[in-house]
């Protein structure tokens, strides 16, 4: 069943809650970057959601890689694919969400970061990374 699931030789709180720091990590490089993009450099928010998701998921992906499911062994080139293809999603769940959350409910941008990247980051992420993108053979 283990194998069915995809486990990773991390146990399941361990990963979470090392992936979880990472998350935090990247995310605050992520969301340093987006403020400085908008308010310093006049870039358009959601672009500049974008570019920094960008520098997020290269953060994100070598916290992962090497700490947070230990996953050194599989081949990088694998799992850099796999990593690109949810970022991709993440990006548009991301993009998409701070669009929607700051014109929808028109909310600064900033708590529409906060609101989207949480929910993408636990209920999409996470369970990517561990049973897709890092998971043993």
């Amino acid at each position: 069943m283990s194998k069915l699931l995809g486990s990773t030789a991390v146990p399941f709180w361990r990963s979470f809650s090392r992936a979880q720091v990472a998350s935090v990590a990247a995310t605050g490089l992520d969301f340093g970057f987006l403020v400085l993009l908008v308010e310093k450099g006049g870039v358009w928010y959601v672009s500049a959601t974008a570019a920094a998701a960008f520098l997020g998921a290269i953060t994100n992906f070598t916290l992962n890689r090497h700490w947070s499911f230990e996953a050194t062994s599989e081949r990088i080139h694998g799992q850099v694919f796999k990593y690109a293809l949810v970022s991709g999603g993440s990006l548009l769940l991301n993009s998409g969400g701070v669009w929607a959350v700051t014109e929808g409910a028109g909310i600064s941008y900033v708590s529409s970061k906060i609101v989207t990247s949480l929910l993408v980051g636990l209920l999409f992420n996470f369970p990517l990374h561990r049973y897709f993108v890092f998971k043993a053979s």
